[in-house]
């Protein structure tokens, strides 16, 4: 097998005695074998204490002790790069939580052993990089060959968390899980709020941040049971939507579709790590209002289903799932904008209304929601894949606008209105309010035509 080692990971080895018996673990070996770029390397030392690997390490640069409770040490070397090296340990678990466990460091742990202790297979295998030979000892690289989730051993059950790594893995690897280890989730599903909020954030931010499938994620936590941990997620389920406009079938199917199809697109992948997940979160949210208002009614002569007011009812449900995950504030706040206005292509693309809309979308913008309507748009197979004209229309107005990624910003400012001779107070606000709501109107567009309105204003009292 070959193996891409750093030359400076590489010296590190051949000159650490504490490294004798160490070997690259984890991610590292997995992402080698997908030929994906691997930018992490963790390593597992055996037949040594932790005492002694932080003083041989410590030879190669600043060595910070960040998982000292679970063997861990970080190499930050003078050339600027870090390594993770690790001792192994034998866990028992003894309270409840991703903490409740008893740490004994062992030196004369097997690899075989340690790789046990492993959640997924395809995480369990070891590379040795001076034999230059893969260690896999539960059949890891067939099931990634296979794109099979299988836990490795019953120890699986003491760490919930792992549940949560398996929706993430399945939707940034293409995986489906084993039965077994489907099994296996379905008995801990009320273990989730044991879990502390900024573990559950961290799973769910790497699913939106780095799937190709993120469906294959919602799909692993509706078979596990773990979708019942968040309840607007499973009222999507068995929502109806008209067959006409969604034949791709209910809520949750199509917002499966629309997560698959958001990906697609180059404005996701080509944005920076937390409008992907912005996105990613708003296409998931997008039509979490739809179980509350959805009905049927007729029109035109056939009984169709409708959901009027869906877009509006999903905010405080949008914020709600956000608390429910932990997601950071920087999510609270450009999230529901993009839930509340994706119905916006409905709307005449005037310069009025676009100048409105993205008034009503900051912090969030109009390109961010224009992803999401193509993404909702797309995500109704077999129906083509296409950007509505609507969409087009909207970036063409917000173009001309250069309101493209950014909010309109008022024209008048209180230092005209000081230049104009007025003293600070009451009126001030009233005033500067009024000139931005005429400004949104399209009454002026520079501030020539700002002072004119106020000189209007001001004449008329």
């Amino acid at each position: 097998m070959n193996f891409p080692i750093p030359a400076e990971l590489a010296g590190i080895f051949d000159s650490s005695p504490a490294l004798g018996r160490s070997f690259l673990v984890g991610g590292c070996v997995r992402d080698t074998l997908l030929g994906r770029e691997v930018t992490d390397y963790d390593v597992e030392c055996f037949g040594v204490s932790y005492e002694d690997l932080v003083r041989d390490l410590q030879r190669h640069g600043r060595v910070d002790l960040v998982g000292r409770s679970f063997g861990v040490a970080k190499l930050n070397t003078r050339a600027g790069n870090s390594y993770d090296f690790a001792v192994p340990r034998r866990d028992s678990k003894t309270g409840i939580g991703h903490r409740g466990f008893d740490v004994e460091f062992d030196a004369g742990i097997s690899p075989e052993e340690a790789a046990a202790r492993r959640d997924f297979t395809i995480n369990a295998m070891f590379y040795d990089p001076r034999e230059r030979r893969l260690l896999d000892f539960f059949g890891g690289r067939d099931d990634l060959s296979a794109r099979i989730l299988r836990h490795t051993g019953p120890a699986f059950v003491e760490d919930p968390l792992r549940v949560l790594r398996g929706m993430q893995f399945a939707g940034r690897f293409e995986l489906t899980a084993d039965p077994a280890t489907l099994d296996l989730c379905r008995s801990i599903r009320h273990t989730h709020d044991e879990l502390p909020f900024e573990r559950v954030r961290d799973e769910w931010l790497k699913w939106a941040s780095a799937s190709v499938r993120p469906s294959l994620g919602l799909v692993f936590l509706e078979k596990t049971g773990w979708m019942e941990n968040y309840p607007a997620l499973v009222a999507l389920r068995d929502t109806e939507q008209d067959p006409v406009w969604h034949p791709e079938g209910d809520v949750l199917a199509h917002t499966c579709h629309c997560l698959d199809a958001l990906v697609e697109l180059p404005v996701w992948q080509g944005s920076d790590r937390e409008t992907r997940i912005v996105l990613t979160l708003a296409v998931l949210t997008h039509d979490i209002g739809k179980p509350a208002v959805t009905r049927r009614e007729a029109r035109n002569g056939r009984e169709c289903v409708i959901s009027p007011g869906h877009d509006e009812a999903g905010v405080a449900l949008t914020e709600e799932f956000l608390r429910r995950m932990g997601a950071p504030n920087v999510y609270l706040r450009r999230v529901p904008p993009l839930v509340r206005c994706h119905m916006a292509h409905l709307q005449e693309p005037s310069q009025r209304a676009v100048r409105r809309l993205a008034n009503r979308l900051q912090p969030a913008t109009i390109d961010e929601l224009c992803a999401v309507m193509q993404a909702d748009h797309n995500g109704r197979p077999p129906l083509p894949k296409e950007t509505p004209p609507a969409v087009i229309a909207i970036r063409a107005v917000a173009g001309e606008l250069e309101l493209q990624s950014r909010a309109p910003k008022p024209l008048l400012q209180g230092r005209n209105l000081k230049a104009a001779g007025l003293k600070p107070g009451p009126r001030f606000g009233k005033l500067l309010k009024a000139a931005f709501e005429a400004q949104l109107e399209g009454e002026f567009t520079d501030l020539a035509g700002a002072q004119r309105w106020l000189r209007g204003q001001l004449s008329d009292g």
